[in-house]
């Protein structure tokens, strides 16, 4: 028990959060935690900052980062939408999408590992340039596609299961089991871990650095354009500024989840309880009788809360490791 809590600290930590904030919104308002459409309601939101922060994770632990991630998240909606519309086929509609969701990705990596840009400030021109052309596109216009609604791919994607499980849900655990398949068996993953560790001594060992970096962005492009394609499937529309709400969401839930804000040390669990606390925080607030603009302070306040209890708990972690080996020796 003492080996497997070691092991997996940081996600029984967050895992321990989430509960703790369950049980004080439910205690202050039960009307809502104890009724089953909030839950609903969860469950058709939250999948969509998870996924967002699944992709970012595996960057963040490789030491990269993309701010340009919502602005990928809109032009894939809009890709889709607009598609869609003209052909009325889901097929090529969802397939024009991911690949616009991927083409963001090579060019965001083409820009940090050929052009040595770093990927803050790499990212941060695409997601200006990205939101720009998609508005350009679509001539600043939301579009509605309610026919989508008929369509096979809504129900496969956002149905609705026994009537009360949206789809979503399901997507998303495959989705995390995947990547964390990929992260812990996979040699792709001992690559990510290797470069988030020492990216000098993983390129000496082998490891393919700039490859491996590059396939990251590809990924968080081609993940981002999926849930552009959610988000429209389930609201039957798209609007210009579709993924602008998601940044915030997704970096809490990544250190919120354990992730260090260094590099080399992440944990998809993790990730998918953080993005858990921050799916229901705004909703506790509410119901808690507080005002909507409590929200970020209180987001920020758990953000921080919890980014200094796992960097205590890496400490401890670190100097019982000192400790054994000073007694070994």
């Amino acid at each position: 028990m003492n080996t497997f809590m070691l092991r997996h600290r940081v996600p029984v930590l967050t895992a321990f959060i989430l509960v703790v904030l369950w049980g004080v919104f439910t205690v202050s308002s039960p009307e809502t935690f104890l009724h089953g459409r909030i839950y609903i309601s969860f469950m058709s939101t939250i999948p969509f900052t998870a996924m967002l922060a699944f992709a970012l994770t595996l960057l963040i632990i490789a030491r990269e980062i993309d701010m340009s991630f919502p602005a990928v998240v809109a032009l894939g909606g809009f890709v889709f939408s607009q598609i869609f519309q003209l052909t009325q086929s889901p097929i090529l509609a969802f397939g024009s999408a991911i690949a616009a969701g991927i083409a963001c990705g090579i060019l965001n990596g083409v820009l940090v590992v050929y052009f040595r840009i770093p990927s803050i400030i790499a990212t941060i021109g695409t997601q200006f340039f990205l939101g720009g052309l998609t508005t350009v596109l679509a001539d600043g216009l939301a579009l509605s596609i309610p026919q989508v609604r008929d369509s096979w791919i809504h129900s496969l994607m956002v149905g609705r299961i026994a009537e009360f499980i949206p789809a979503q849900v399901l997507w998303a655990l495959s989705m995390v089991f995947l990547l964390w398949l990929i992260l812990s068996r996979h040699v792709f993953g001992d690559n990510v871990n290797f470069i988030g560790d020492n990216p000098k001594a993983a390129r000496v060992m082998g490891v393919p650095v700039e490859r491996t970096r590059l396939m990251l962005f590809m990924l968080m492009g081609a993940i981002s354009a999926l849930v552009g394609v959610f988000v429209s499937l389930e609201m039957s529309s798209w609007w210009p500024n579709q993924g602008q709400g998601y940044m915030l969401l997704v970096f809490a839930s990544v250190f919120i989840g354990g992730t260090s804000v260094l590099g080399g040390r992440g944990t998809l669990i993790g990730t998918l309880f953080g993005a858990c606390i921050i799916g229901i925080l705004e909703a506790g607030i509410i119901s808690a009788g507080l005002a909507g603009f409590w929200t970020r302070l209180i987001y920020g306040v758990t953000i921080l809360v919890s980014l200094m209890v796992h960097s205590m708990m890496l400490k401890q972690h670190m100097g019982s490791w000192r400790r054994l080996l000073f007694n070994k020796g």
